[in-house]
């Protein structure tokens, strides 16, 4: 590993963290400013909206500037800034805004360390790097858990907030400093967002990119915490405990799918698996809602693993990108995958508060088993894909 993939690694915990933390915060957020679970539902939405409509310009910006100065200015701004927007928060309405100036600044990071892959390193070797990317950088998964509860008892939330502010701008900085960029195809063509949008096989992906990562990190990033609270009445040091749990399950999946497809053979077959396994977890999640917290944690967590084949789906969709258009290809199917999420954060929300006053359980049970039904969705469309390895 370079050492500025290193530090867009260390860049994306930042990114896995901010998008996971709220969960762990639920309880003392609303204690303090009045943060019910619906306004944190809008908050954590806008940041995953806002992150996927990102990937269009930053998608320009690495054919064009670079993954160095798209990286660096973006986290700097974004993340920095942001961070320490939160921390001075005082309504949920600067939660909100700090969410979303933080999804600025966490949206090139991903996808620059995949444009770098793509563009240095052997195709066959892609949906294993990016695996391992995406597993490291899950770590955020678990420091947004326990370690985030345990922070916010010891410094408090605004201190924890203070501490990441200082941080993101730190890692930004070095961003800029050390991010090697590629070399440019040799006679580059000029190409758009619409000449990927004219490649039929894409539109067989796009709806399951949609939908694969929707309930992991609509589950791990959220409703983990408002649900063992409000149906097991657990403590935020059990909800933490619960959150590890998951998110090493997350992270684990990411090791395991990233070089399935060379071990099977195949990428589309592999993914098709997960997205059916993590349906059958959905409904027991749905239909088994109350009767045992160890259960319902251990659901949710094959539910993360299986949520973890984002890196197979973007090599899948690599392999029918032209190469003066692989950034945009890269975030374009990141802007399919995060946007799915910032969807269901929205909708998962009002479906929430529109059920939860007369019928808590039903809230939860219906939640569950809308994010099944839309994994099952996708995964039947994508089984009319055209299996590719390079």
């Amino acid at each position: 590993m370079r050492a500025d993939l290193i530090l867009l690694c260390l860049a994306y915990v930042l990114s896995q963290f901010f998008r996971a933390f709220l969960a762990v915060l639920t309880q003392v957020l609303e204690a303090d400013i009045g943060a019910t679970a619906e306004t944190l539902a809008n908050a954590s939405g806008l940041w995953f909206l806002i992150f996927a409509a990102m990937q269009i310009p930053v998608g320009a910006a690495l054919d064009h500037y670079g993954p160095r100065r798209t990286s660096g200015l973006l986290l700097l701004v974004g993340g920095g800034g942001g961070a320490a927007l939160f921390a001075l928060a005082t309504t949920p309405l600067h939660v909100t805004l700090a969410m979303g100036l933080i999804g600025v600044g966490c949206s090139p990071v991903l996808m620059a360390s995949y444009f770098i892959f793509a563009r240095t390193y052997p195709p066959a070797r892609f949906a294993t790097l990016a695996g391992i990317m995406l597993g490291v950088g899950s770590v955020g998964n678990l420091i947004a858990a326990y370690p985030t509860a345990l922070a916010a008892e010891t410094i408090g939330w605004r201190g924890t907030l203070w501490v990441l502010a200082i941080l993101s701008s730190a890692i930004a900085i070095g961003l800029w400093t050390m991010v090697q960029d590629p070399e440019k195809p040799e006679g580059q063509e000029k190409g758009s967002l619409l000449d990927l949008l004219k490649i039929p096989a894409l539109w067989l992906l796009f709806p399951l990119m949609f939908v694969n990562y929707m309930p992991a990190a609509g589950i791990r990033g959220l409703w983990i915490g408002p649900y063992l609270s409000d149906v097991f009445t657990l403590s935020t040091n059990q909800i933490g405990t619960a959150t590890l749990v998951m998110g090493l399950a997350m992270i684990i999946g990411t090791f395991c799918y990233g070089p399935s497809d060379r071990i099977f053979g195949t990428r589309k077959w592999v993914i098709v698996t997960g997205s059916l396994t993590g349906t059958l977890a959905l409904m027991g999640l749905a239909l088994y809602t109350d009767t045992s917290p160890v259960r319902s944690v251990l659901m949710m967590s094959i539910v993360g693993f299986c949520g973890a084949a984002f890196p197979v789906l973007i090599a899948h969709a690599r392999s029918f990108f032209p190469p003066h258009l692989t950034g945009r290809g890269v975030t374009l199917m990141n802007l399919f995958g995060i946007g799915g999420v910032g969807v269901m954060q929205f909708g998962s929300g009002k479906l929430h508060s529109a059920i939860a006053p007369t019928n808590s359980l039903l809230a939860y049970q219906t939640l569950f088993g809308v994010m099944a039904a839309c994994v099952l969705i996708g995964a039947v469309i994508y089984c009319f894909s055209q299996d590719r390895m390079d």
